[in-house]
């Protein structure tokens, strides 16, 4: 009996090492471990005026300037006024191939309008977390488009609509906090999802960033969802766990069983 239910426990021992690693590039798993958040990020299912993203999976990642304090700015932004607070999220770094494709959706949503024009954005970074890519920007004013947004720098990537226009009014989002379902005079609503295709020049090793800043006051919040992100086509590699975690898991359980069956 001892040596058959160690042979069982072996096989399954062996079968966990020897299994390929599982990788996922959508958040239906909450939010990927070793994604570094400064402020307000988290994962959601479909909620208020934020549907699943089209090519997503069964939840979305999101950040929000809600329940934030954070210093969150994207440099090189014009109009009158000053970041106030927002919040930022960096993916773990991933490897890219010469001219891989980066494509992802997202979906901003804002509260506030007029002279508060709150804004959002993704960048591609290289490893040591410089710029390569503005991807897009997303704000609003009294009488533009969310996208491109105003007053803001140039971005890469090409966007599927574009220009985008928010629906007004369109605000009622549980990661907005309070502020779901409220509206700062002309400007507030949502974007809907848009497609960001980027063709990335150089191979090397890569991270994205996703950002949002409340607008010259800490009132009326924004937030920025995102999914269905993949580079090269493959979806972007979160390792659940990694390869090596489970390789050394599964050798230490060997050992134990084999000092069992002695």
């Amino acid at each position: 009996m001892k040596i058959r239910n160690f042979l069982l426990l072996a096989t399954w021992a062996t079968s966990l090492t020897l299994a390929a690693p599982a990788f996922a590039g959508t958040f239906d798993g909450g939010m990927p471990v070793n994604w570094r958040c400064t402020g307000s990020c988290g994962t959601s299912a479909a909620n208020g005026v934020v549907s699943l993203a089209p090519g997503g999976g069964s939840a979305y990642g999101w950040i929000s300037s809600y329940h934030s304090s954070s210093a969150v700015a994207l440099p090189g932004v014009g109009g009158v006024g000053e970041a106030a607070n927002g919040s930022l999220l960096r993916s773990v770094s991933f490897m890219a191939d010469a001219n891989a494709a980066l494509d992802f959706r997202f979906n901003y949503v804002t509260t506030d309008g007029a002279g508060y024009a709150d804004y959002a954005w993704a960048r591609l970074l290289d490893a040591d977390n410089r710029q390569v890519a503005l991807l897009f920007t997303a704000r609003t004013s009294e009488d533009g488009n969310a996208i491109p947004g105003f007053d803001m720098p140039a971005s890469a990537a090409t966007l599927t609509p574009f220009p985008v226009a928010v629906a007004p009014g369109q605000t009622r989002w549980a990661p907005l906090g309070p502020d779901s379902d409220e509206c700062y005079d002309a400007g507030c609503g949502a974007t809907g999802w848009v497609r960001a295709q980027y063709a990335i020049a150089n191979a090397g090793k890569y991270r994205l960033e996703f950002g949002v800043t409340n607008w010259d006051d800490q009132d009326f919040d924004s937030g920025l969802a995102f999914d269905a992100i993949t580079v090269g086509g493959a979806p972007l590699p979160i390792p659940e766990p990694g390869p090596h975690a489970m390789l050394l898991a599964g050798l230490a359980m060997l050992g134990t069983l084999k000092r069992l069956a002695r």
